[in-house]
C-alpha cells in the first residue's frame, strides 16, 4: 500500500475547498485553509525554538481546536496530547516525564496545566480560536532558533502517548510521521473512507483512537470530521440528525449507550445517512453488534487497536463476513500468534498476539528492559491472547494480564462477558478476578440491567452454568447502575474486585 509517510503531505491531498474540519454551529475549515494553517502553526513554533522532535504538550477541550492543534503541530513537532482532567500532580509529572518544550492551552481557559508548567519552567502557548472550526493562532514563547526547523519527515516522531500502565510507571510510546500516516491509511482502506465521507467524533482527542480513526483517517480520505465537545448520549441524536455523518466510531461502553436509546430515536435513525458504524478499543459483545446492527440498519466493523500499532491491527470487513465477538482480519501490520519462546503457531493455536509493520513503534522511550520484553525477534508482543480461526480471523480471548487462574484451569474474561451479555435482561457485564486465598483467583462479574429488567444473581448463574464449565461460572455477581470506566471511556478489570469491596 502506498501512502504518504509524513503529516505535511498527508494534508495535501484533498481538494482545497473540500471541508476538512467541521463543529456545530461554525463554518467549516477547508482542507485547504487547514494546510496553510498546518505551514503557518509550524512556521510560529519554529520563530520561538520549536522544531522536528521537540515535544509539545496539548491541554485543550474536545473540538475543533483540538483536532486542529494536533494536525498542524504534528506537522512540524511531536505532540503529546493529555487529558484535560487530569489534576496539578499529574500534569506535572508528564510534563517533566515528556521533557516538553512548551504547553499548548486554550486563552482565557483555568486549568492545573498552567501551574504545573510555571513550576517546570515550560512555555505556555495560548491558543485563540478563530471563526472558523478549528482555526486558531498561537501567542507566547520567546524568540528562539530551532535546531530542526522545518516540516516534519517520515522518521521523526508525530505523536507522544503514556501507556495506561495498572501498576508500573507508565512506559513513552513515540509515533513516528510514518507510523501515524501508516495506520490513517489502513483505517481508510478498511472503511473504504473518501471525500464523501464525514465522521462524528466523539472520542476523547487525548486517546490514540480518535486522534488516527476519526481525525488522521478521515482527512486523509479528503472527508471531514464532526468535531464534538465529546460523548453525550443524550445529545447524541440530535448531532446525527442536524450533522448527518456517513459513519461514527466509538468504543463499546459508548455503543451500548447509544444503543439503550435507539428504540426511542427510530425516527432519527430512519433519517440517518449513515453508511457504517466502527467499534474499537475494547471488545464489542456480539449480541450488543447484533443489536446495533439491526437498529441501525448498517454493518458494525469491530476493529483491533492499540497506542503502540498507531491504533489498527485488524478489523472486520466492511464488505463481507463480519463476524460477532471477534476482531476480523489483520488490517495493515502483519498479525501472527507467538508462545511464550518466540515460535510462531499454526492456525488455531492459542498464544500470544503479536503485530510487525510500519504503523508500528520502534520502541519504548528510554526503556531497555520493556522494550527487551516488548519485542521478539522483530515482533512486538502485544499482550493480547488469541487465535486465528478457521476463516483467518483473529479471536481475541483476553490480556494475558486478566486471564484469571482458578486453581489449575485458564478463564477467559472476555468469554464470560460474552455468555453473561447475550442474556436478554443485561445490558452490559464485565468478568473480573477476585483474590481467593486456596484457588489463587475466583471468577467475578459487574452487570448492569436493561431498563426495566429484573434478575437475580441466581438466574443469571444458571444461565451462565447452561452455557460454560463450571469453573468459569462467576461465585459473584455484582449488580451496579454503571460499571466503573477509565478515561477514554474502557471498562476497567484490574482492580475492580479491590474498587468493589468484593471478596470470595
Amino acid at each position: 500500500m502506498s501512502f504518504p509517510t509524513a503529516v505535511m503531505p498527508l494534508l495535501g491531498r484533498a481538494a482545497d475547498e473540500a471541508p476538512a474540519l467541521r463543529a456545530p454551529g461554525r463554518p467549516p475549515l477547508s482542507h485547504g485553509a487547514l494546510r496553510a494553517l498546518a505551514e503557518s502553526t509550524v512556521a510560529a513554533l519554529n520563530r520561538i525554538g520549536i522544531g522536528r522532535g521537540d515535544r509539545v504538550a496539548i491541554v485543550l477541550p474536545n473540538g475543533p481546536e483540538m483536532a486542529a492543534a494536533f494536525l498542524c503541530i504534528a506537522a512540524g513537532a511531536a505532540t503529546a496530547p493529555l487529558n484535560p482532567a487530569y489534576r496539578q500532580e499529574e500534569f506535572a509529572f508528564y510534563l517533566e516525564d515528556l521533557k516538553a518544550r512548551a504547553l499548548v492551552v486554550q486563552q482565557g481557559m483555568d486549568t492545573p496545566a498552567r501551574a504545573a508548567a510555571a513550576a517546570l519552567g515550560v512555555p505556555v502557548l495560548e491558543l485563540v480560536p478563530g471563526e472558523a472550526a478549528g482555526e486558531f493562532t498561537l501567542h507566547g514563547g520567546t524568540p528562539g532558533q530551532a535546531a530542526r526547523p522545518g516540516l516534519g519527515e517520515a522518521d521523526d516522531i508525530a505523536l507522544v502517548l503514556h501507556t495506561s500502565g495498572t501498576t508500573a510507571r507508565p512506559k513513552i510510546v513515540p509515533l513516528s510521521q510514518r507510523n501515524i500516516c501508516a495506520s490513517a491509511a489502513h483505517i481508510g482502506a478498511t472503511l473504504e473512507l473518501g471525500p464523501a465521507d464525514a465522521c462524528l467524533n466523539i472520542m476523547p482527542l487525548f486517546h490514540i483512537h480518535g486522534l488516527i480513526a476519526a481525525v488522521l483517517a478521515s482527512v486523509a480520505a479528503g472527508g471531514a470530521v464532526v468535531c464534538t465537545p465529546g460523548f453525550d448520549a443524550l445529545r447524541f441524536y440530535r448531532l446525527l440528525e442536524e450533522e448527518r455523518p456517513s459513519w461514527y466510531t466509538a468504543v463499546p461502553t459508548m455503543h451500548q449507550a447509544i444503543l439503550a436509546r435507539a428504540e426511542r430515536n427510530a425516527d432519527v435513525i430512519s433519517r440517518a445517512p449513515l453508511r457504517f458504524i466502527r467499534a474499537s478499543s475494547a471488545s464489542l459483545p456480539g449480541p450488543v453488534m447484533e443489536a446495533m446492527e439491526r437498529a441501525f440498519g448498517c454493518p458494525l466493523v469491530e476493529s483491533y487497536g492499540m497506542t503502540e500499532a498507531a491504533h489498527q491491527m485488524a478489523s472486520n470487513p466492511l464488505k463481507g463476513v463480519r463476524k460477532p465477538g471477534v476482531v476480523g482480519l489483520p488490517a495493515g501490520p502483519e498479525v501472527a500468534i507467538m508462545d511464550d519462546d518466540g515460535a510462531i503457531l499454526p492456525q488455531g493455536a492459542v498464544g500470544e498476539v503479536v503485530i510487525r509493520g510500519p504503523n508500528v513503534t520502534a520502541g519504548y522511550e528510554s526503556n531497555p528492559d520493556a522494550n527487551a520484553k516488548a519485542f521478539t525477534h522483530g515482533w512486538f508482543r502485544t499482550g493480547d491472547q488469541g487465535m486465528f480461526d478457521a476463516d483467518g480471523y483473529l479471536v481475541l480471548t483476553g490480556r494475558l494480564k486478566e486471564i484469571i487462574k482458578r486453581g489449575g484451569e485458564q478463564v477467559s474474561p472476555l468469554e464470560v462477558d460474552g455468555v453473561l451479555s447475550s442474556h436478554p435482561a443485561v445490558a452490559q457485564a464485565l468478568t473480573f478476578s477476585i483474590p481467593h486465598r486456596m484457588l489463587g483467583e475466583e471468577v467475578g462479574a459487574a452487570v448492569v440491567l436493561r431498563e426495566g429488567a429484573e434478575l437475580t444473581e441466581r438466574e443469571l448463574r444458571d444461565y451462565a452454568a447452561e452455557r460454560l464449565a463450571d469453573f468459569k461460572v462467576p461465585r459473584k455477581v455484582v449488580f451496579l447502575d454503571e460499571i466503573p470506566k477509565g478515561a477514554t471511556g474502557k471498562l476497567m478489570r484490574i482492580g475492580l474486585a479491590e474498587k468493589l469491596g468484593v471478596s470470595a
